[in-house]
């Protein structure tokens, strides 16, 4: 048996490129093919199937967008750490010119409603921002940032709820006031806390 000549991971991320743009169901394993530089076998005795490979691409880009979140633990007031957070959202939908969005969000809405694994992959990224958010609200409500009579996980399932509507709404509000539409959630999200 010959040794694999490819690295795992750089395969990972090409067809993770690929998912992204396309969605899972658009995808062909011709597009895997000419997306990751491997033939159709390598591909199938890598990772077995085409969701397979899907699962190992969600993983990986909630991986790297997982980075995005350490903004919550910077100096800062609880409010700026959050705006921080949510303008990253708004920036990143604004500049994505070729609108592939958030790739977790597009799981969620194509598979997660009939598809158990990727509907656990989703869960457990929000998961993990929820408690990231929670946690600091927290100690914000400790220190007295946050008014203690709110609820911090209510809050944090709010904040979580505003990044993926700020992710559907900038794609589906189009024209020279986009920006301002999307700031002007982050400002009430933000008056909120």
């Amino acid at each position: 048996m010959r040794p694999r000549e490819f690295d795992l991971d750089d395969i990972v991320d090409a067809a993770m490129q690929v998912f992204w743009q396309r969605g899972y169901s658009a995808t062909s394993i011709q597009d895997l093919v000419e997306g990751t530089s491997l033939g159709r076998s390598s591909i199938y005795n890598a990772f077995g199937s085409k969701h397979e490979l899907y699962e190992h691409s969600l993983r990986r880009y909630q991986e790297l967008k997982a980075r995005k979140i350490e903004v919550l633990f910077e100096p800062g007031s609880v409010k700026e750490r959050v705006r921080n957070l949510l303008m990253d959202v708004v920036d990143e939908e604004l500049g994505d010119e070729k609108g592939h969005g958030c790739m977790t969000a597009n799981a969620a809405l194509e598979l997660a409603s009939h598809d158990e694994a990727i509907a656990v992959i989703v869960s457990q990224n929000y998961n993990y921002l929820e408690m990231s958010l929670y946690g600091v609200f927290c100690r914000a409500q400790e220190n007295g940032e946050i008014a203690s009579n709110k609820n911090a996980r209510a809050l944090a399932r709010f904040v979580l709820s505003t990044i993926q509507g700020l992710r559907v709404l900038s794609k589906g509000c189009l024209g020279q006031n986009r920006r301002q539409l999307l700031v002007d959630v982050v400002d009430v999200t933000i008056d909120a806390l």
